[in-house]
């Protein structure tokens, strides 16, 4: 596998340091909200190659028609997001969503959405709970996975 990009970073050192309550409250959401995807955001601070989430949000899934497979923030709820972060000195540093019944992977979707050098976490989840959660970057318009720290 190659992991370095167009730029020669080494992607491989990417990563997202994701605190257990943080993780424990995100693995309840999915659960909770499954079969439909439930989103929000993860609220931190960059640190070059590393971010680290203090808080992660769950935001409203506007997409109805589709919600057992799709996800959209609305306008409003991403702006009070990124409003409130700063309040408490912190950015928006990535999005969280849940797969239902698929795996912890993005999808052609979350490519065309997503900006880069932001982490965007994903839980796959089934009627038996969380199976998998995993951390993606998006460079140069591709996804590379990066290292999820839970200390």
């Amino acid at each position: 596998m190659n992991t370095k990009s167009a730029a020669g970073n080494d992607l491989q050192s990417y990563e997202v340091h994701l605190p257990l309550s943080v993780r424990t409250r995100l693995c309840r959401e999915a659960e909770l909200g499954h079969p439909h995807e439930v989103c929000g955001v993860l609220v931190g601070i960059s640190r070059g190659r590393a971010g680290e989430v203090r808080l992660a949000w769950k935001l409203r899934n506007v997409c109805t028609e589709r919600a057992h497979d799709r996800f959209e923030f609305a306008p409003e709820d991403l702006k009070r997001a990124f409003d409130q972060a700063t309040e408490f000195g912190f950015d928006i540093i990535g999005i969280w969503h849940t797969h239902p019944d698929h795996p912890a992977k993005p999808s052609e979707t979350d490519r065309a959405a997503a900006w880069e050098n932001w982490s965007y976490v994903i839980l796959s989840v089934s009627a038996e709970g969380v199976q998998d959660l995993r951390s993606w970057r998006l460079f140069h318009g591709q996804f590379q996975e990066e290292k999820v720290i839970s200390p």
